[in-house]
């Protein structure tokens, strides 16, 4: 039986599209349409439940020590208020999930579970405590998640709270609207913004008050369409445990010099990485051998359709490489999505074909982020 968030009744009051999303009802969608929403959140601000996000407490003397060997960042230098995104990853190197941790005080840290993996990530942090002087606490039913975004989210929060509110990469205490809350300076849209971890039971009056100022409820769908603009990976499509954070493009996100469960594996992933790119013009003359022989790193790049189409998740590209993610870009007006190629054919500007269910569409690798205010 899926389970529903604390704020399921507004939804449906709000005449939400609800579908099963990892075990949980969650609006899709409301009467307005996606691209409504998408350009809500663009040009003024929206708001999303993500109560179905996980949370994972680690606290006493050793949990520093313990996140340290769990995450690929480095979690000594998260002060204290502060956030770090991180990936959990097996000692393949592959990618098990990827994470916000925030330091609440000296010895206790909250990290935010993807929904589809937060059990597997509890019994993960559980499996790995040994030798540890650290606690680690399930917190997914003592927290509702609100993601307030866009251009004007913050002026609509701060004036309900109490004090200032954090900058980006950081997460405070505060009174917003009489409840306590844990504001985080984070988002999954590309756009300013915060995200609100409260008490449940306080979830629905918070959410009725950011609407009454003018955020406007966004579902699921809008927060892939917003994602992909912004080139934020999403688990379970540009990450999975067959891909190490180097392809990725995440290799910013890893320090293997801390010891993370996977660091070697990962540091080989980065060295092969790196010679490629030394000897790029060999390398790429004989790049259907190597990738043949699965001596030729993948890459994770973003492109879009040079013409008509819509690119979706397992649309192969020609020549090697198949298509992770993939929509209709509501601000930009062309199909839009990420997939792993091939390193020699990687570069932006260059040309690739992609088998859109049986249409051959060309398109061009693009840097990231796809979306850019600037545009």
């Amino acid at each position: 039986m899926p389970r529903r968030t604390p704020l399921y009744d507004q939804h449906i009051a709000a005449g939400a599209k609800i579908v099963d999303f990892a075990g949980w009802e969650m609006p899709v969608q409301y009467p307005t349409g996606v691209r409504a929403e998408h350009m809500a959140v663009r040009e003024r601000c929206g708001i999303f439940d993500v109560s179905h996000m996980g949370e994972i407490e680690c606290s006493g003397p050793g949990a520093q020590a313990l996140l340290q060997r769990l995450l690929s960042n480095d979690i000594a230098k998260i002060a204290i208020d502060g956030a770090q995104y991180s990936l959990l990853c097996d000692e393949r190197g592959g990618v098990r999930d990827d994470l916000f941790s925030y330091r609440l005080d000296p010895d206790r840290y909250l990290t935010v579970t993807n929904a589809a993996n937060h059990e597997r990530d509890l019994a993960w942090f559980e499996q790995h405590t040994a030798g540890f002087d650290a606690e680690v606490t399930d917190r997914i039913a003592d927290y509702a998640m609100l993601a307030v975004q866009g251009p004007l989210a913050r002026e609509i929060v701060q004036a309900i709270s109490d004090t200032p509110l954090p900058p980006r990469m950081r997460a405070v205490q505060r009174r917003l609207s009489g409840a306590d809350v844990l504001v985080c300076g984070t988002g999954y849209t590309g756009e300013e913004g915060v995200e609100l971890l409260l008490a449940p039971e306080q979830a629905p009056a918070l959410w009725e008050e950011l609407v009454r100022r003018g955020a406007v409820p966004a579902g699921l769908a809008a927060r892939d369409t917003l994602r992909l603009e912004a080139c934020f990976h999403l688990y379970g499509n540009d990450l999975s445990p067959e891909r190490n954070p180097i392809e990725a493009g995440l290799g910013w996100a890893c320090h293997e010099e801390t010891g993370f469960l996977g660091a070697e594996a990962v540091r080989a992933a980065r060295e092969r990485d790196a010679a490629w790119l030394h000897d790029a013009p060999a390398a790429a003359a004989a790049s259907a051998a190597a990738a043949a022989a699965g001596e030729q790193p993948d890459r994770l790049v973003a492109f879009a359709l040079d013409g008509p189409g819509i690119p979706r998740r397992g649309n192969p590209v020609l020549g090697g490489g198949v298509v992770t993610s993939g929509t209709l870009s509501p601000s930009l007006g062309v199909g839009i999505g990420m997939a792993y190629v091939p390193a020699a054919r990687s570069g932006t500007g260059e040309r690739i074909e992609i088998d859109v269910r049986g249409k051959i569409r060309p398109a061009t690798i693009a840097a990231k982020p796809l979306y850019r205010k600037d545009q």
